[in-house]
């Protein structure tokens, strides 16, 4: 494949100011939301971690538009005694940048767990795949990723360790959690393939 294993490419509009997330190394890295709207008109609230010195550079303020180019990464987080994957953005380029909404997503990775292929009330043909995404450091980013359709059908045929190739977008979902103290709406985040590179395309 021509594109890197893990590139996002987005450009929306800031939804509150920048938050202190953490520091590593002594630099300083800040988290914020960026609102992205599909053509349908709902709108993606995606996580997004940049180091100050972006910000600072950019001259982002406490709104307004941005366009931003990095990698989707994860991370497991304990809460409540579970683990958690905590799905976010990782920039490495940022700008205020007005124009069209973007939401742009290559990647590449091996399939972790099996394929689950299920078809909606309405019929549609769905498959969820988790991808590792390599990363540096022999590291890797698992990203949970939905196919659809025809596409949704040749993926369902593959198997863990088979390579998947991935064009589409990262989206946010908002789902309702049945926990022991009541329902609790979460948000959750996944890639959205508009097209895909399945074993046998890849060689």
């Amino acid at each position: 494949m021509e594109h890197s294993a893990n590139q996002i490419t987005l450009r929306g509009n800031l939804s509150a100011p920048p938050t202190f997330s953490h520091e590593n190394h002594s630099r300083q890295f800040y988290k914020f939301f960026l609102e992205v709207p599909r053509l349908s008109g709902a709108v993606d609230i995606l996580p997004v971690i940049a180091e100050k010195a972006l910000l600072e550079s950019a001259e982002l303020g406490d709104t307004g538009a941005v366009a931003i180019t990095g990698q989707i990464r994860s991370h497991n987080v304990r809460s409540d005694g579970r683990r958690h994957l905590m799905i976010f953005v990782f920039a490495s380029t940022l700008q205020c940048q007005e124009g069209e909404p973007v939401n742009e997503v290559s990647v590449e990775g091996y399939l972790c767990r099996e394929p689950i292929f299920r078809r909606t009330p309405l019929g549609r043909e769905i498959c969820d795949v988790m991808l590792a995404v390599p990363r540096a450091f022999q590291r890797a980013d698992y990203l949970p990723c939905i196919l659809w359709g025809r596409t949704a059908q040749e993926a369902s045929r593959c198997h863990t360790r088979d390579k998947i190739g991935i064009t589409g977008r990262l989206q946010s979902r908002i789902y309702t959690k049945v926990t022991e103290s009541g329902a609790e709406e979460r948000t959750a985040y996944e890639i959205s393939a508009l097209t895909a590179q399945i074993p046998g395309d890849l060689d």
